[in-house]
């Protein structure tokens, strides 16, 4: 029989890497807001709350006498990542044009209102719009970075958990 790559990732070594790399999105996500300026929108809010969860329940997995199984763990946090790869999938569909976003951050105004209501509704409006592209990389948003990496983490957990189930 071959050898696998996840003969040398046993679960709770990967439960590590899949919270090192939750970490490291989300590190890469305050430096672009705080390093480079680009204020998140709502829905980049949402991207970030899977990653946190990777974050926290890796770390309790991999505390000393933990009552979580990392085989469990491993299935939990690709269920986790995927769906976060879902709320950055819904975010780039947005930014394209061709999924509906949220009311409050894609620019959508009721206009059938009074005037003091439609003055309201500006004013209660955020300022970053969640359908415009504030930075890419080889044509490719940080909404789309976040999916493509979110769901290869998702998948990377549970093939190893396929790998490691007996």
């Amino acid at each position: 029989m071959m050898a696998s790559i996840f003969d040398r990732f046993p679960p709770t070594i990967m439960v590590a890497w899949l919270g090192l790399g939750s970490g490291f999105m989300l590190g890469m996500a305050y430096f672009f807001e705080f390093g480079m300026g680009l204020l998140p929108c709502t829905m980049c809010y949402w991207q970030r709350i899977p990653h946190g969860l990777v974050i926290a329940l890796a770390a309790v997995t991999l505390l000393p006498f933990t009552p979580l199984n990392p085989k469990a763990m491993l299935l939990f946090l690709g269920v986790i990542l995927a769906i976060g790869g879902g709320i950055a999938a819904w975010h780039g569909g947005v930014e394209l044009g061709i999924l509906p976003g949220p009311t409050a951050c894609s620019g959508g105004i009721a206009l059938d209102g009074s005037p003091s209501a439609l003055l309201d509704q500006l004013l209660a409006a955020p300022v970053i719009r969640c359908d415009e592209v504030p930075w890419s990389l080889f044509g490719l948003s940080m909404a789309n970075w976040n999916m493509l990496i979110s769901l290869g983490m998702a998948m990377t957990a549970l093939a190893c958990l396929k790998h490691h189930w007996k």
